[in-house]
């Protein structure tokens, strides 16, 4: 499913209209968006969880000539599936 199917199906399911569901969706994602990047958490109750998570600077390897780079810390946005949505994959 791409953000178009989604749009759709959220207006099939709510019954707004195609335009109104494309805002709806992408007011979600931009909250979610500034809630991580202001460093907070989202928690969706049976659904689940987005998060920050930080990497620590590493030491890794070129595979084409196996020399040694550094690779900076990073921070990466995380998801953690709540238990409705692992029962409802589950088929429970």
């Amino acid at each position: 499913m791409n953000k178009a199917d989604l749009v759709s199906r959220v207006a099939e399911l709510s019954g707004l209209t195609k335009a109104d569901s494309e805002k709806a969706v992408d007011g979600v994602f931009e909250a979610i968006t500034a809630a991580l990047k202001g460093g907070d958490e989202v928690r969706l109750v049976g659904f689940g969880s987005f998060s920050v998570a930080s990497r620590a600077a590493s030491e890794g390897r070129n595979p084409r000539t196996g020399e040694k780079i550094q690779i900076p810390a990073s921070k990466q946005p995380k998801f953690s599936a709540g238990k409705g949505l692992k029962e409802a994959v589950n088929g429970k």
